[in-house]
């Protein structure tokens, strides 16, 4: 679809590249954004072009560059960027007028089939039997909405509300896998060791947040599968600041699905009506170093 006020960025995913069409009109208030405001990607790639009325600007990326990131799934590869727009002073060099923005871009190609239109050379290996052999295990983390049923359309959320968070991991031919959420953090950027930093999830399974007076933060209990982990947090920011962006950082790991729950692997709420941890599945004991803090960690 063509770039205009109402869909003011278009994208064509191309076999070597992507193609990124800009209305300048972005917020489709009829003020245009200044094009050395739009970059591609976390490496910040500038515009190719501008149109000659100067309504249009035009991204030109190769799909690995302007530091995209492959996500493989089960049937596509999946190259992920993101066009910015981060307002500069101008004139009055004390106030700007617009919000930043990031637009989250992806380009699907199939995996099972070879996509690209030139002949294969003697010396290549088919894309097939290439990805076959780097199978790897994908995770992802989302907010999902309150019913849990799809991927939340915002990330913005008010005091007072409930983060909806589920971790998923794509198995592939692996043997049946069970999913945990060894530990998550939240930072005001995106290093993860930034400061100041607080621990919602931690000591390899124990949702900490929720052993905190006022909060209802939890697992999800039962799984809807062993692939899945899905947990509550309750909206918050830090204390003093007065920035309204936050990270969340999770590290994502398996173990066999036949495994038991043990005090390295398990998912454990703290139930404030009982005063005890309580794990997703297992036996009590393994949620008993949440309270102690002596929990066994990255076995």
């Amino acid at each position: 679809q063509a770039a205009a006020p109402l869909h003011p960025v278009a994208v064509r995913c191309q076999e070597v590249q992507v193609v990124v069409t800009v209305h300048r009109d972005l917020f489709g208030t009829g003020r245009l954004v200044r094009a050395a405001d739009l970059t591609l990607g976390s490496a910040a790639c500038l515009p190719v072009a501008q149109s000659a009325a100067e309504s249009m600007v035009t991204f030109v990326a190769g799909l690995h560059e302007c530091g995209s990131t492959l996500q493989m799934t089960p049937d596509f590869l999946i190259y992920k960027t993101s066009l910015s727009y981060k307002p500069t002073p101008s004139g009055n060099l004390v106030i700007v007028r617009t919000n930043a923005a990031v637009v989250p871009i992806e380009c699907h190609y199939p995996r099972k089939s070879n996509v690209s239109s030139n002949a294969v050379w003697p010396t290549w290996a088919p894309f097939r039997s290439t990805l076959s052999a780097e199978e790897r295990l994908m995770f992802s983390l989302r907010l999902m909405n309150d019913d849990w049923s799809a991927e939340r359309l915002s990330n913005g959320f008010q005091l007072g509300e409930s983060l909806h968070l589920q971790a998923d991991v794509a198995s592939g031919d692996h043997v049946p896998l069970r999913l945990f959420v060894d530990d998550c953090v939240a930072t005001l950027s995106p290093d993860r060791n930034s400061s100041p930093q607080y621990a919602l999830i931690d000591l390899s399974g124990c949702l900490v947040d929720g052993r905190s007076d006022d909060t209802t933060s939890a697992f999800i209990s039962p799984r809807m599968r062993q692939e899945t982990l899905q947990f509550m947090v309750d909206a918050f920011k830090f204390a003093g600041d007065d920035r309204n962006l936050i990270y969340i950082t999770c590290h994502l790991k398996v173990s066999p699905a036949d495994q038991a729950p043990n005090p390295l692997n398990k998912a454990c709420s703290f139930n404030k009506a009982s005063s005890l941890w309580a794990p997703v599945e297992g036996t009590g004991d393994i949620c008993s170093c949440c309270e102690t803090g002596n929990c066994p960690l990255y076995g």
